[in-house]
């Protein structure tokens, strides 16, 4: 009996340790260790997994969240009421004398399906982007929970997956349209008149070669800003060549404020296609542009093509 008690204590004792040993594993030292962004022992050798919590990264959260989200919807919603207002203010570019009905071939048919795969493709990406960064404030109060995480499950994947595609699209605009963005004195010209939009240059229209000063700004802010956003956005879609999450999380805001400048810059393009040019959106649909609209907007590449005019239809 006197062997079996000791044991008993021994036993008892044992497991008071172990208990004790637990709880203080375990317990608010080790958490706000933990906390602190400690590094602890573990078996993996990758940098930084000793690591559970990254305090810089929640200084990264805090700034997201309540400076790059927010500037990023003001700088949105003030693109969109600054077309507005331009729109009320400015009124439509029209031309200034009738059309002849001779049509000039501007876009091939490979031009105009790289153009509405590209336009397509950043579209959906930057609708799914936005999903991902303000769907919890616009959409999941507005939906069942299944739905929202339905939906932000297809935004994060169609994003990480289709992302890729987007710099074939980038590469391809960059060899087919290279030659006609190649920015010079015309172009200068062109912004000093303001595109023959504004002020007393309202109703002139500065020359312009195949390109004009505006739509070579448009391609080069989707050639730098494009592919800040794609390189970023490899880089982040593929954490497997031992990227710190110090380089994950500015690889994170860079791509955030590239993507929300490049929505920005097609807002402007896209208003200036589909409202404020008169037969702006037609040479894209068709190919084709009225003989009047390139004299009126491109003059000096009219004078380069003018002798491949087609006859007017005829009126029936």
């Amino acid at each position: 009996m006197a062997l079996f008690a000791a044991l008993l204590m021994v036993s008892t004792a044992s497991v008071a340790d172990t208990r004790k040993e637990a709880i203080g594993f375990a317990g608010a030292d080790y958490w706000r260790a933990v906390k602190d962004g400690q590094e602890g022992t573990t078996t993996s050798r990758s940098p930084e997994h000793g690591v559970l919590i990254s305090v810089p990264g929640q200084v990264w959260f805090e700034v997201k969240t309540k400076w790059v989200s927010p500037l990023g919807a003001l700088a949105i919603f003030g693109s969109l009421g600054m077309c507005g207002l331009f729109y009320l203010v400015v009124g439509q570019t029209r031309l200034s004398k009738p059309r002849t009905g001779r049509k000039l071939k501007r876009w091939s048919r490979m031009d105009r399906a790289l153009h509405w795969t590209t336009a397509t493709m950043f579209l959906t990406l930057a609708g799914s982007g936005l999903a991902i960064i303000y769907g919890k404030y616009f959409i999941k109060p507005v939906v069942s929970i299944g739905v929202w995480q339905n939906w932000i499950w297809f935004a994060k994947v169609f994003h990480n997956y289709v992302g890729p595609l987007f710099f074939l699209c980038l590469l391809g605009v960059l060899i087919k349209w290279f030659r006609h963005n190649i920015v010079n004195m015309v172009d200068v010209q062109w912004f000093m008149k303001c595109g023959g939009m504004l002020g007393k240059h309202k109703g002139s229209h500065p020359s312009a070669g195949f390109s004009n000063g505006g739509e070579k700004a448009i391609f080069w802010l989707l050639i730098w800003f494009g592919g800040i956003v794609v390189a970023t956005g490899l880089f982040l879609d593929f954490p497997i060549f031992g990227q710190l999450r110090r380089q994950m999380e500015w690889a994170s805001f860079i791509h955030i404020v590239g993507a929300l400048i490049l929505i920005c810059g097609f807002i402007f393009h896209i208003y200036m296609g589909l409202f404020q040019l008169e037969g702006a959106l037609e040479g894209m649909v068709t190919g084709e542009v009225d003989e009047t609209w390139a004299k009126e907007h491109h003059d000096l590449w009219y004078e380069e093509v003018k002798h491949t005019l087609e006859p007017p239809a005829p009126k029936r």
